[in-house]
């Protein structure tokens, strides 16, 4: 019998080769998963059931704390607000999926609450004014606010093309805000100068809302840079120079 010392050239190499490659085989790197972004839609849509639970929550408990019963039409009410919340979450899952999925369920929650409120004024007022009744308006203006944020979102879909707006909404907010002091056409209401005749009352500071929220957003990230490196430093931190914060301070106290 041959021993080990005694064996041909050949087999050793094909030892050493079988070596290497077994590792080779041990050192390779394994191929890398394909990682998904999650877009959170699915959280959106937990959140927006339990926005839905609290509102059913807050409607029940008011009515059965004012007669001892559920509204006649309680399924309806409850069928008519999970209809409102199923499209605008299908919207936003089609038109902008890797939109916050925090924000609508935060804006339906206390959109909602204001319903509730205003829906336990109506039943109390109910006794001694019958007419005094505006729980079912502010239900159709909740119903006209999804619908022109169904038209926004599809239009507009990427959010970033509002940043060429931005000192257009400024100007915008301001005129909005001056329009209740133009003679003829504001009106005042309950001591307040906020509103306008167009044949029915309206703010205009509600629109100049949206106005300033676009303006100031857009402002922060096209000055950012200079926000965050170009001021003076107090403590180790980086304060932003006046010139460069100062429209956002003159805007505000205007508005």
């Amino acid at each position: 019998m041959a021993s080990p010392d005694s064996a041909s050239p050949s087999a050793a190499l094909v030892s050493l080769s079988q070596a290497r490659t077994a590792r080779a085989h041990d050192i390779a790197p394994t191929p890398k998963r394909t990682i998904r972004r999650r877009s959170g839609r699915f959280t959106e849509l937990v959140l927006l059931l339990i926005a839905l639970s609290v509102l059913f929550a807050g409607f029940g408990t008011i009515w059965l704390s004012r007669t001892g019963t559920l509204p006649p039409q309680s399924v309806q009410m409850m069928l008519i607000l999970v209809a409102f919340a199923l499209v605008t979450h299908l919207v936003v899952r089609f038109f902008t999926p890797y939109a916050d999925p925090i924000l609508l369920p935060a804006a339906f929650l206390l959109n909602g609450l204001g319903l509730v409120m205003i829906y336990r004024l109506d039943l109390a007022y109910r006794l001694s004014t019958p007419k005094y009744v505006v729980g079912y308006k502010q239900a159709v203006f909740t119903l006209l606010g999804i619908i022109l944020m169904v038209i926004t979102v599809a239009i507009v879909r990427d959010y970033r093309k509002l940043r060429k707006l931005t000192y257009t909404a400024m100007v915008t907010a301001i005129l909005l805000l001056l329009l209740p002091l133009v003679p003829g056409l504001g009106v005042e209401i309950h001591g307040s100068r906020i509103w306008i005749n167009l044949g029915f009352s309206f703010q205009p500071g509600e629109l100049a809302k949206i106005a300033l929220v676009i303006f100031f957003a857009g402002y922060l990230v096209v000055r950012r840079e200079a926000l965050a490196t170009a001021g003076p430093k107090l403590l180790g931190l980086t304060l932003p120079r006046f010139r460069d914060l100062g429209p956002l301070f003159v805007v505000w106290a205007f508005s």
